[in-house]
């Protein structure tokens, strides 16, 4: 059977430099003279998923799981590597791709259009995306007065009538009634029988349990274990056991040397570079300085 997912050699980096200076320093050098302060939220992430399996992403705060499901769910790309995805993705976060000042009808509207169904598809399922979300006549106001459960349970409801390959539910399920979650379970589960791909992310190992067939741990950035759900959120919760025991500063202080790994690795990696030569580095300077002296010279010119 052929994947529906692969992940490859998968990092993501973010400049954590928000120097006003060395941003105005960049654009005038064209990046030569910039230093950047890599932060690798993701490296060399690798997996495999096959259609109709269920995973569940589980891991620490900071650890780089909404970073993942994004890059799932095609809102952003990956800075090295690929993700092949044999279908269409859809990504169901807290607010995510909602207009706040927009009503819960527009936003029906708005994203399904997003997601290429016609006028005449989403009137036909229009009224099945309101009953499932329970909003009611709360479904004419604009989203910006919902609650948190509330605006999980219309970015659910649109995305399962949208009837998309891959299903990335992002922390989605963590707000609102037990009832309302335990509903869009069963909705997954009827995902899943129809060989559609489900990734979950959640703190709950008793919800990844019920839910997927594996799990994937993601630990500050990186793969810490991928396999069958049962005996990786078992190890995972007797770390979080163990992690919930420490003093706050301990927890503190463990994190912080976490993500310091995290900067110290995109350093490297900077600095495994090949450096540029001085040719390199004085040319986008002279291209620039002569530029703005064309401008200056062609203002100060008098018409005779």
């Amino acid at each position: 059977m052929g994947y529906k997912v692969k992940v490859e050699n998968v990092s993501k980096v973010y400049d954590l430099n928000h120097s006003r200076k060395d941003k105005l320093l960049s654009l005038f050098t064209m990046g030569h003279f910039y230093k950047e302060k890599p932060y690798y939220a993701l490296r060399d992430i690798n997996f495999e998923v096959q259609s109709g399996e269920s995973i569940g992403i589980i891991g620490l705060n900071g650890s780089g799981k909404s970073t993942l499901s994004d890059l799932l769910g095609e809102v952003t790309v990956p800075t090295t590597g690929k993700i092949k995805i044999n279908g269409r993705s859809s990504l169901i976060a807290i607010s995510a791709g909602l207009n706040m000042d927009l009503t819960g009808e527009e936003n029906i509207r708005m994203k399904c259009l997003m997601h290429g169904l016609s006028q005449q598809q989403i009137d036909e399922r229009y009224n099945d995306i309101v009953d499932f979300s329970e909003l009611g006549e709360f479904i004419k106001q604009p989203i910006k007065s919902y609650s948190s459960g509330m605006k999980s349970r219309l970015g659910f409801s649109i995305a399962i009538h949208t009837d998309p390959d891959v299903l990335i539910v992002d922390e989605a399920l963590s707000v609102g009634d037990e009832t309302f979650s335990d509903k869009c379970i069963v909705k997954m589960k009827e995902f899943q029988q129809q060989g559609k791909t489900i990734f979950f992310v959640s703190h709950s190992g008793k919800q990844v349990l019920k839910m997927c067939d594996k799990a994937l741990w993601i630990h500050y950035g990186e793969v810490r274990d991928y396999g069958e759900s049962k005996p990786i959120v078992k190890e995972y919760v007797n770390f979080i056991k163990k992690f919930n025991d420490m003093t706050k500063k301990e927890q503190l202080d463990y994190k912080g040397k976490m993500i310091s790994q995290q900067q110290r690795r995109g350093e490297e990696t900077m600095l495994r570079k090949k450096p540029r030569s001085l040719t390199a580095y004085i040319s986008p300077v002279v291209i620039t300085l002569l530029f703005l002296l064309s401008i200056l010279f062609q203002g100060n010119m008098m018409p005779f």
